[in-house]
């Protein structure tokens, strides 16, 4: 029988068939495309499943060829990734500018993951209701500036803000599965509770101590919206590792550097200090962020001190 994972927690695994929710675990090890998991199966996979004999559980047999996913590197594992969810329609980041602010940095390498199986992001700006010093609405600024001329949506919201939800939140869902991340502390789960109050997430406060948010949902979990549609929430990230990703793949997810892609002097060209290089042209004449060129060289860079 065929269904779909909504909850995952680490050794069992609920499974949507029908309007059935049944309980399962792994039989044996899955290969995953030569990938290094913590975690074979995700929310959002299909699979088949089996009743165990005997047993008011099931087991699950086979897993359905992924559309897409959102993977990291693990956190607790060198060289293994973890994927935060499978066969989503979009993305939805979630960020703050302050308390706990979310860098440009961070922003950008959940995009370069959405980018490589070119899974629509958006960018939700929240606790607009907190922006009062000029510094953050200057940040705020900067977001629009940079990611908007690039195709991602920013979005203003306050999750205490029903009104907001309903005229600005609720419609970009409807009929689509969608994957909603970012930091601990940004208001994923005031939003989901606002969304579907059946889900009763935990929510806490802000730690006074750390400035950055408490750890309040343990695994991801994909809850069906009224009127059509999927919300996957996730875990809090406070970094978000890229994959090991060849030098010259990744100016591709980047979508200001795509469009130059084949025009450098070099076919290798990283776009670093290569004589004829295009991007870095683009660079000086305006057409590439610089703060976006910073994000590309940092992940290249990193990338290299981890071979």
């Amino acid at each position: 029988m065929k269904g779909r994972v909504i909850k995952s927690t680490g050794s069992w695994y609920i499974v949507k068939a029908g309007d059935e929710l049944l309980k399962c675990r792994l039989r044996g090890k899955f290969k995953q495309d030569d990938l290094k998991l913590t975690n074979p199966i995700a929310v959002g996979d299909y699979v088949e499943i089996k009743k165990e004999a005997d047993q008011p559980t099931w087991t699950i047999d086979e897993i359905h060829l992924r559309e897409n996913y959102i993977i990291r590197k693990s956190t607790r594992k060198n060289h293994f990734s973890h994927i935060i969810a499978s066969n989503i329609d979009q993305a939805f980041l979630m960020v703050t500018l302050n308390n706990p602010r979310t860098s440009l940095g961070f922003i950008d390498r959940f995009l370069v993951s959405t980018e490589s199986f070119r899974i629509p992001a958006t960018i939700v700006v929240n606790k607009t209701d907190l922006i009062h010093k000029e510094k953050d609405k200057e940040y705020l600024q900067d977001i629009r500036e940079i990611y908007e001329p690039l195709g991602y949506p920013v979005l203003e919201i306050s999750a205490l803000n029903e009104g907001d939800l309903k005229e600005k939140f609720l419609s970009l869902l409807k009929g689509k599965t969608t994957l909603l991340s970012g930091h601990s502390g940004v208001g994923k789960s005031t939003l989901l509770n606002k969304l579907i109050p059946e889900a009763q997430q935990q929510t806490k406060e802000i730690s006074k101590f750390s400035a950055k948010g408490v750890h309040t949902t343990t695994f991801a979990e994909m809850f069906a919206l009224e009127g059509g549609g999927y919300l996957i929430d996730t875990p809090g990230i406070k970094e978000f590792g890229i994959l090991d990703i060849d030098d010259n793949v990744l100016s591709h997810y980047f979508v200001e550097m795509r469009k130059y892609l084949g025009q450098c002097k070099y076919n290798d060209c990283r776009h670093l200090n290569e004589p004829g290089c295009v991007v870095l042209e683009k660079l000086e004449e305006g057409y590439i962020h610089p703060y976006r060129y910073d994000s590309y060289i940092n992940i290249l860079t990193e990338e290299d001190s981890h071979r």
